[in-house]
Formats: structure tokens, C-alpha cells, sequence
């Protein structure tokens, strides 16, 4: 459980802390030093330093709880950062009667001195190369701080239960401070006030199994709960906050080393000694569950096992997990690869289960339940089958050298490369003609692929390189959307469908509906009749199934996916499960679910339920049901639709939201942050972001780059 918590929720809990702590004194610093003369009376009557000068005790208290909350805010020296912000709130607390919330404070800025920031922070991101760098003194700093960490925050914790028992018990017996029996002046230092908010009984028995360290966790989660309702009663229960985040920590850390707690943990680690480290448990024996896939639904079934008494395999093709819904930026320029993928091992360091495997699934023997992966195959028990999905030209595959499709990175890479090599040919072409076949740039498909890629070419060609060419203006190019139904963004509600094309238009897409794509070459192609030249062709018409339904020679859908029961099993299979884009399954109140994001990680979810299910010997849960959380799509700069069902929204509002969600969505804090920098730089200043031709001679030729499926 320990390690739960804390890989689980320190990192949050970290953060808030520290946002909270660095909030108060970068407020009181900011007030001070908005209001000089206050903070010289301050320091010259309320709080004076005998062997400072009330100029320069001013001058250090400001600069310490400015500076000192900006790098507790970031995560940045923060053991230095506390200790200096802690000093300053001892000197001011001797001088006077401490309140509770100094005392609360204090006692977190202490943990932090001891601890150090979490994961979250600058000196979570930097702790592991300063390890190992050759600036002076810095790996020594650092095993170092790693000590303290080990030895002294531990103890640490055992003082702060005690302290925060000794408030319990004070205020249960509505003793005042600096009344205590027994402790005389420093029950001034025990924050008792606080605990007041609490029922004596209640109080009291709490600060007595607190001070053995009984059950620490439970009944530090029993009065977090009881100060939030008073919170929430009493708003202006300030110290409330602080206690919440003292509660908090001994919720996360337990009860220190000197606790009953610790002997019953020592000893049932003495007792079971699988429990005292390394792995939670021999693989050997366990079931074996194979993973093909590490795609939205795959991964999220894996992030779902890997607490399970089993033995989990994960099997892809790259060794990244692609947040798809974003890679149309990446083929525009707007965003780089690395901010849309994550390598896929480091999400599973901490889960000894689970292993990562790198290579393409050849195909299935489910008759020796073996999954045959190159040369070599995998035994399974339980096999999950992830693959997603792949472009489907209705029978034309000869198009798709000439016209590529957008599902892998090196699908955005290579026509990232063919967009920006199309402008930089027409800069040195010398026949309009010419010239205006290479700015024509036809995407075929109306759905949420083609309307977002049509909508960030125009942007890309209109602002993102404005005044950047001499023999021509890229805001003159033409984009082309081809549809092959009435309307685009079918899956829409109509009202949204007419102003996403409203959206396009103005940017000055063309929308060709009701028009069918003939014949593409790479030099024209014909829709309905009509031979537009076009250098540039783009596919999001339509997808098909991985071949895995072959593998398993199982029934399939037109689109080639597995048609599957109620709880995601083939048909036929009691062992094998389909998820994502290569399942086909009537959840959605009868309807087929829709190939999107939430709905695979749904699956994967689910899926990972039933297993867990299975292997505990406890029921099933109930069929699978697709919850449809809406539908979103973006046209361009600040034009975005949203369609969930009874709530429709368009234009900014729709905008925000799309952005809200796929940050969301992204895995990994650094593409979050790495997106959203790039996406609010590029709104401010209409950049055209990663303009890198990668692959110039593939992107000119178009030759299409894509390993066979």
C-alpha cells in the first residue's frame, strides 16, 4: 500500500503542497514590498532581529519569501527554498504568539527540508542527471540529500504524529495552549486551536491511537474527511488547508519508524519476505497474459494489470505509445513526434509483471496457444488482442504510394516532408502551372482526420509562412477537401456538419461533397469527372482492420474486424479478447462503437476487469457498454465543433475544450507540458512550429515510407 500511495499520489499531493505553501508567502511578499514603509514598521517593531538592521531584515524577509515561494513553487533548490522560508517563519514566530496555520506551515516547510520535492518539479526532472554530472559537488549533494531522505524524514514523520496527537489530546480536553500538563510553554507550539473544529470524544481518541501510531493511515483519513466537512461548513477555517496537508502526508508516509504500525510492518515482512521489496511475487506459474498492441486500448489494459497476480506481456511494433488524434499536427509542423509519443518501458518501470517486447506479431496458434512473434513465439493463457487499425483504399491500393494516409509517425514525418517540399519546389519553379499543381493540396475524406488536416494546412500555408517566400504567396495555395457523402463530418449533428464547412471555407478550404475520388496519379487526380492537378494527395477516406481476424481465422466484419461477444471475447475463443479499432462490437446501445480514443480505453479497461475477474475466481462484471462521452473536432485557430448529444458546442468555447481534452488525454507530464507550450507560442505569434523536411528525396518522389503490415 505504501508504495501505492506514493507512486500514485505524492506526486499531486507534492504539488499542492507546495503551491499552497509557496502562495502564502509570495502574497505576504508581494504585499510588503508594495508597501515599504508597512514592512520596515514590521521589521522594526513587530518582529526585530537584533543583529540585523530593520533595512536589512526587511530587505532578506521579502527576498526570501519571494524568491524563496517562486523556486517552492517550481520545485526548484526546494530543500534550500523551505529551509530559508522555515527560518524566517521561526524568527517571526518567537517574536510573538505562533498560529496555528504558522505552525501547520512550519511543520510542512520541516518535511519538505527533509523530503525534498516529488516527482513533479524541477529537482524531480534534474535529481537523476546531477547524479551522474560533472558539476562540482553535485553528486555528492545529492547522495547526500538522498541520506536525509532516507534516515531523517522517516523520524521526522514519527515527530510529526506525535506533535499532531498532542494537539488532538489538548483540544479534546479544551486545553489552551501553553496549558498542557506536563509540557508547560511548548504546548505554545502545538496547534491545538485548530484541532478544536473536531467533537472532544472523537478527538481524543483519535490524538491517543495517533500518538501509538495505531492504524495511522485510517485514522488520519478519518479526520481528513471530518475536516473536509468543516471546511466546507466554516470556509474561513483557514488553518484548516494546513491541517489538511499534515493529515495528507501521514496518509501517504504512514507513521514513521517509532510506531506500532512500523513493528507490525517489520514484522510482517520478517513473516513474509516477498513483501520486503523487489518483486511482490515469483512470476513463475502465474498465468500468462500477451498483450498485442500498445495502442490506446492495449496500453490501457496493460496500466490496468499491472497490479495482477499474473504475468503480463506487451507486444508492439514500435516502442512508443502514438497519441494518433494529435499526429495531423505533427504532419502540419505544428508539433514535433516526441511531443505526441511516449516511449512505452518507462510506464511500466515500477511494475515488475509486466514486460515490454518489441517486434510484429506474424500470427496466432490458438490451438498451442502460442502467439508467433519473427522467429520466435510467445506462450500465452490469456491473450488480448490490441492491433488497431490500418488505411483502407476500397480496393485502389495502387493510390496509396501517391496518396498517403496519417496513422504512424512515420506516415507524419513523410508528409510533414511532402507538404513543405511541395512550397519549396514552387519557389524555384519558373511555370505558373507547374507552380500551382505543387500549392494545390487535395485531401480525400470528410471526417475528423480530413476536416483537422484541411484546417491546419490552410493555417500552415495563410500564417505560419507568411513573407517567407519571394516567388510566391503561400496564403495563395489551394487546399481541397473531397467528401465523399453529402456533408462532412458525417458522425456529427448536422448543425455542426454545415459550420465545420462554414469554418473550412473561410480559411479557404475547398469542400467538394458529393464528389467521389476516380482516379489518383501522381500528378492529377479525378474527382467526379473533373481532373484536378494536385502534386499533394492526402487519404483520410476510410480505415480497415489489422489482419489479426486472419491470424485467428475467426469471423470478421467488411472492415475485417473481429466480431466479438458481449464481454469482448471472439466469438469461438474463451481465451483470446479483441479491443479497439480490431473489434467489432454492438455496445453502443446496439450501434457498432466508434473508432475513437475514449471508446478503446474503455475496452482496454474493461477487458483488464474481466481478467482481473478471472483470475481471482469473482464474477464477472456485466457486459461491456460504451459510454459515449461526445465527439470533437477542430478546424483551425480558435474554430473548433463539439457534439455531445443534448450539448453542442462551436467556434472558441469548442476550441478550448478540444485543447483541454487531448492535453488531457496525452500520456506523460512532458508531452503535456511540451504540447501546450507549443500550441500557446504558436497561437501568440502565428509560428508555423517544426518545419523539418526529414525525408526531402522520399517526400518529392512520393515514395511511401511505411513497413508492410
Amino acid at each position: 500500500m505504501s508504495r501505492v500511495l506514493r507512486s500514485a499520489c505524492w506526486p499531486v499531493l507534492d504539488l499542492v503542497l507546495r503551491l499552497g505553501l509557496a502562495q502564502s508567502f509570495f502574497v505576504s511578499g508581494v504585499l510588503k514590498a508594495s508597501n515599504w514603509p508597512n514592512a520596515l514598521y514590521l521589521a522594526r517593531n513587530e518582529y526585530p532581529v537584533s543583529w540585523l538592521s530593520p533595512v536589512t531584515a526587511a530587505y532578506t524577509g521579502v527576498t526570501i519569501e519571494l524568491l524563496g515561494a517562486t523556486l517552492l513553487a517550481v520545485g526548484g533548490m526546494t530543500r534550500y527554498a523551505a529551509l530559508s522560508m522555515l527560518t524566517l517563519t521561526l524568527v517571526i514566530q518567537f517574536n510573538y504568539k505562533a498560529l496555528d496555520a504558522q505552525l501547520y506551515s512550519a511543520a510542512l516547510l520541516g518535511w519538505y527540508v527533509l523530503q525534498g520535492a516529488g516527482p513533479l518539479s524541477l529537482d524531480g526532472i534534474l535529481r537523476r542527471g546531477l547524479s551522474d554530472s560533472a558539476l562540482p559537488l553535485a553528486a555528492r549533494l545529492v547522495r547526500a540529500f538522498a541520506w536525509v531522505r532516507m534516515h531523517l524524514a522517516p523520524s521526522y514523520l514519527s515527530v510529526l504524529r506525535v506533535w499532531m496527537a498532542l494537539a488532538l489530546l489538548l483540544a479534546g480536553h479544551n486545553l489552551p495552549s501553553g496549558s498542557g500538563p506536563g509540557i508547560g510553554r511548548l504546548s505554545l507550539f502545538i496547534p491545538s486551536h485548530a484541532a478544536m473544529m473536531w467533537s472532544p470524544p472523537m478527538t481524543v481518541a483519535c490524538g491517543w491511537i495517533l500518538l501509538l501510531g495505531l492504524a495511522t493511515r485510517y485514522v488520519a483519513a478519518t479526520l481528513v474527511l471530518f475536516t473536509a466537512g468543516a471546511m466546507m461548513m466554516h470556509p474561513a477555517l483557514v488553518d484548516s488547508l494546513y491541517t489538511f496537508g499534515v493529515l495528507m502526508v501521514l496518509i501517504v508516509f504512514a507513521a514513521g519508524p517509532v510506531s506500532v504500525d512500523a513493528i507490525f510492518d517489520s514484522w510482517m515482512r520478517r513473516r513474509f519476505p516477498e513483501l520486503a521489496g523487489g518483486p511482490a511475487f515469483s512470476l513463475e506459474g502465474l498465468p500468462r497474459i500477451v498483450i498485442v498492441g500498445a495502442g490506446f486500448a492495449g496500453l490501457s489494459c496493460a496500466m490496468a494489470l499491472r497490479r495482477a497476480r499474473a504475468s503480463v506481456t506487451v507486444i508492439d511494433r514500435g516502442n512508443y505509445h502514438l497519441f494518433q488524434p494529435l499526429l495531423y499536427q505533427v504532419a502540419t509542423a505544428a508539433l514535433s513526434p516526441g511531443d505526441v509519443a511516449t516511449p512505452i518501458r518507462p510506464l511500466f518501470r515500477e511494475c515488475p509483471n509486466t514486460r515490454v517486447l518489441l517486434g510484429s506479431v506474424n500470427s496466432v496458434d490458438t490451438t498451442r496457444r502460442r502467439v508467433l512473434w519473427g522467429d520466435s513465439e510467445i506462450p500465452y493463457d490469456l491473450l488480448v488482442i490490441a492491433t488497431g487499425a490500418a488505411h483502407s483504399y476500397f480496393g485502389k491500393d495502387e493510390w496509396q504510394t501517391v496518396a498517403p494516409g496519417l496513422k504512424r509517425i512515420e506516415d507524419a514525418t513523410a508528409i510533414r516532408s511532402r507538404l513543405l517540399t511541395a512550397f519549396e519546389n514552387a519557389e524555384i519553379c519558373e511555370d505558373a502551372q507547374e507552380r500551382a499543381s505543387l500549392l494545390t493540396f487535395l485531401i480525400v475524406g470528410g471526417g475528423p482526420t480530413g476536416v483537422e488536416l484541411a484546417g491546419a494546412i490552410a493555417e500552415l500555408a495563410r500564417y505560419g509562412m507568411d513573407k517567407e517566400f519571394r516567388q510566391f504567396d503561400p496564403a495563395r495555395a489551394r487546399i481541397i477537401l473531397v467528401q465523399s457523402g453529402p456533408r462532412v463530418l458525417p458522425a456529427f449533428d448536422e448543425k455542426l456538419s454545415r459550420i465545420a464547412q462554414s469554418s473550412l471555407e473561410r480559411l479557404g478550404v475547398e469542400v467538394l461533397v458529393d464528389s467521389r475520388v476516380e482516379h489518383i496519379d501522381a500528378q492529377a487526380v479525378l474527382v467526379s469527372g473533373r481532373r484536378i492537378a494536385a502534386r499533394t494527395v492526402l487519404w483520410a477516406a476510410g480505415v480497415m482492420a489489422s489482419p489479426a481476424a486472419r491470424w485467428l481465422g475467426c469471423e470478421a466484419d467488411r472492415a475485417g474486424r473481429i466480431i466479438v461477444e458481449p464481454d469482448l471475447r471472439v466469438r469461438g475463443m474463451a481465451d483470446v479478447y479483441a479491443i479497439g479499432d480490431t473489434a467489432f462490437s454492438t455496445a453502443w446501445n446496439g450501434q457498432p462503437v466508434p473508432g475513437l480514443a475514449p471508446a478503446a480505453k474503455q475496452e482496454g479497461s474493461y477487458v483488464a476487469q474481466v481478467i482481473g475477474a478471472r483470475l481471482s475466481g469473482d464474477a464477472l462484471p456485466p457486459s461491456f457498454r460504451y459510454r459515449h462521452r461526445g465527439s470533437l473536432a477542430t478546424i483551425g485557430r480558435k474554430a473548433a465543433v463539439a457534439d455531445f448529444g443534448r450539448l453542442k458546442l462551436w467556434g472558441a468555447p469548442a476550441w478550448w475544450l478540444w485543447g483541454v481534452v487531448h492535453v488531457g488525454f496525452l500520456v506523460g507530464m512532458r508531452n503535456r507540458v511540451a504540447t501546450m507550450t507549443n500550441w500557446f507560442w504558436a497561437y501568440l505569434t502565428f509560428g508555423g512550429g517544426i518545419r523539418l523536411i526529414t525525408s526531402a528525396g522520399t517526400a518529392a518522389s512520393g515514395a511511401d515510407t511505411r513497413p508492410a503490415e
